[in-house]
């Protein structure tokens, strides 16, 4: 029974164990996070970011982002730690070991005539004829009386003082850490405790694991639905226009799951009316394209009016119901606009290359929903060869302001940056009509726009020139600078309603064919975690091409010096292509800004083979590659004939497609040339 006790004593002991394994490092990570995500949210504080909200925290607000519901369970679980730890603690003082000497106030030794006079001491303060406490009797009988006992039989005494109990030696005892009506196995409870182990040791993980495995299942590592990333492969098509993305864009399964009301349908009305500019209706059959809009899922109807809502800023015209549901859309539009970027990059050529007009149409999408800025903005105008579009990011723009500025010869954003202090001020003020303040939350957002740079190479490790199956090594320094000198910031996004940090996509492709041949996301907000890998990289790099410890430490520290004055690393491998030269550009595109991409021309020369093998290829591979030319030369025609029957605007793009489908068979009959002669220089040999 004692030992039943002393394991049941155990139990809080155990659950604080376990409770406690998982709690601390998940609180640690989720302090992190919160530290970190305060650090980054860096911003212009101009004054149409301060009426957002967005970044001021009010003490309702600082509740409501806090009261989530993972906040909410581990400040439970915190309360219950720490009740189990006061529990504990009061335990341990309650349950003390049999001390018969402490208990009698007495030191080991002591003759049997101190103890009598210590026991009748005691016994007239807490004897039952003498004190009628309930406690004091407890304590005369389960502690005073013991103890005596214990002390006066010589032998449980001798025991006491050699082993410390007054049965002698005890043995190794083993216990269960649980209550102690679990433990009663031969009464009722047997049952109880058989459902504690099957629900614990059984039922809890296999419930975990099955929430886990359909969880995993259905989404993707970035919290992207498998069925919204199949929907996406199947609907990208090589050259879908930017105004034709938006159309892929809203087929997203995430979605397909907001909740179609019909108290809906009149707001939505009114909100189709107000964009209906926007959606490429035909306007000689108004009627007829009307009628096809909304013959559409009604989820995706919904989805496409309430993005239009963000690009148009007619998000306040929507009732409350629709304001969860805006939110919502533009919550999951970040994420999804990557992963359909992701989708557009993806090699899908037999040379193992993506499709670039669709990648910069996804691009231009994201920073328009960002920025809150319509599509149709970015068409080209009179007033504007690049459009209104980098103009109407800023605060306090519009059209009218645009045209205003227009009268003094500044069309383009570039020449709008380029002005000194004095003279734009002096044009926002008395040509364009602004206010002082205005034109200096003009200045303030001018000032967070990024300037890039990229520094492109692209070479064969260990050989001179680039051959024909060579592994071709790029390297590309991008680098961020901004007037007011910061390097991490967040952009200037007044009408997004969630913090949204700057991305970039480096793109190196061929305009010409449409191919992307290398494609990578650049972050300049995690400053350690760009020198941790940039260091990485170049130390491999240095000792493969069998540098020294002195010249890899140079490197190294020379990259970590680039990346602390605001430059990121890029590097990849690619497959050189056959014979011929090749006019690249390696686009640099902000996912957050408009008219802050930079393009950078690269022309490769590839040669003709000449060194024995093929670098990072196997024989086999190259063999079957040959025979299978023809194939892929059928294919790639297959391919043409449907963009040019599809998706093809104007003939020169045909020329150039034409041009293109030359070019190629003219190499794939250079690397049989070339093959041949491969094989019987090998033969004479």
């Amino acid at each position: 029974m004692a030992a039943s006790e002393e394991n049941s004593a155990l139990f809080p002991i155990f659950i604080l164990t376990i409770m406690a394994i998982p709690l601390v490092p998940y609180t640690m990570v989720k302090l992190s996070r919160a530290v970190s995500k305060k650090q980054r949210t860096i911003h212009c504080q101009c004054l149409e970011c301060d009426r957002s909200g967005k970044y001021k925290r009010s003490l309702f607000k600082k509740i409501s982002n806090f009261s989530t519901w993972s906040n909410l369970t581990l400040v439970l679980l915190w309360v219950v730690m720490i009740f189990l730890i006061y529990y504990t603690k009061n335990m341990s003082r309650e349950t003390q070991v049999f001390d018969p000497f402490s208990i009698l106030g007495l030191e080991l030794g002591v003759s049997d005539s101190e103890i009598k006079k210590a026991y009748r001491r005691l016994s007239i303060q807490y004897h039952p004829d003498k004190n009628p406490d309930p406690e004091a009797n407890k304590y005369f009988v389960e502690s005073i009386s013991k103890a005596y006992q214990a002390l006066t039989d010589p032998v449980s005494r001798e025991n006491f003082e050699k082993y410390g109990h007054p049965d002698g030696r005890q043995g190794f005892q083993m216990g269960i850490a649980l209550p102690k009506f679990l433990l009663d196995i031969d009464g009722a409870s047997g049952g109880i405790l058989l459902l504690w182990i099957v629900g614990v040791c059984i039922l809890l993980p296999l419930v975990i694991a099955v929430i886990y495995l359909s969880r995993s299942s259905k989404y993707t590592g970035n919290y992207v639905m498998h069925q919204t990333l199949s929907a996406y492969y199947y609907l990208m098509k090589p050259s879908l226009a930017p105004s034709k993305v938006m159309d892929v864009f809203n087929k997203a399964a995430e979605y397909m799951e907001i909740p179609v009301r019909r108290t809906d349908d009149e707001p939505l009305q009114k909100l189709f009316m107000s964009v209906r500019s926007e959606l490429n209706l035909d306007p000689k059959n108004m009627k007829q394209e009307q009628a096809k809009f909304w013959k559409q899922h009604p989820a995706i109807v919904k989805t496409e009016l309430l993005i239009q809502a963000q690009l148009t800023r007619e998000s306040g015209v929507l009732s409350p119901a629709l304001q969860g549901d805006f939110r919502r859309v533009l919550e999951l539009a970040p994420r999804l606009l990557e992963e359909l970027l992701k989708m557009a990059v993806l090699p899908r050529t037999s040379q193992g290359h993506g499709w670039l007009r669709p990648a910069v149409g996804v691009v231009e999408l994201s920073q328009c929903i960002v920025q809150a800025v319509p599509l149709s903005a970015r068409k080209s105008s009179g007033v504007s060869s690049e459009g209104n579009s980098p103009f109407l990011q800023l605060p306090h723009f519009s059209d009218a302001v645009v045209k205003k500025i227009a009268r003094k010869k500044v069309k383009s954003f570039q020449e709008l940056q380029e002005m000194s202090l004095e003279d734009r001020s002096e044009l926002l003020t008395q040509v364009a009509g602004l206010s002082a303040t205005d034109a200096e939350d003009i200045e303030k957002v001018l000032e967070m726009m990024p300037s890039l740079t990229v520094d492109i190479t692209c070479e064969t490790e260990g050989e001179e020139g680039i051959q024909e199956g060579d592994i071709v090594t790029l390297q590309a320094w991008v680098t961020l600078k901004r007037p007011n000198g910061l390097i991490g910031a967040l952009p200037h996004a007044p009408y997004f309603p969630f913090h949204k940090e700057e991305n970039y996509w480096v793109l190196l492709a061929d305009s010409v064919s449409n191919n992307v041949w290398f494609s990578q996301k650049v972050s300049f907000m995690d400053e350690g975690g760009a020198i941790t890998a940039a260091s990485k990289t170049i130390s491999d790099t240095m000792e493969g091409s069998g540098a020294g410890v002195k010249e890899t430490n140079d490197a190294v520290r020379e990259a970590i010096e680039k990346v602390k004055g605001g430059s990121r690393l890029v590097m990849g491998k690619l497959q050189a292509p056959s014979e011929g030269t090749y006019n690249l550009t390696c686009y640099c595109m902000c996912d957050s800004w408009i008219g802050c991409d930079k393009k950078t021309s690269l022309k490769i020369k590839v040669l003709k083979r000449t060194r024995a093998g093929t670098r990072g290829l196997v024989s086999d591979e190259g063999a079957i590659a040959e025979e299978g030319m023809e194939e892929e030369d059928e294919i790639e025609e297959e391919e043409y004939d449907d963009y040019e029957s599809e998706y093809s605007e104007d003939e020169d793009d045909k020329k150039d497609v034409d041009e293109k489908r030359g070019s190629k068979k003219a190499n794939g009959t250079v690397k049989k040339k070339e093959s041949s002669s491969e094989e019987s220089g090998s033969e004479e040999e």
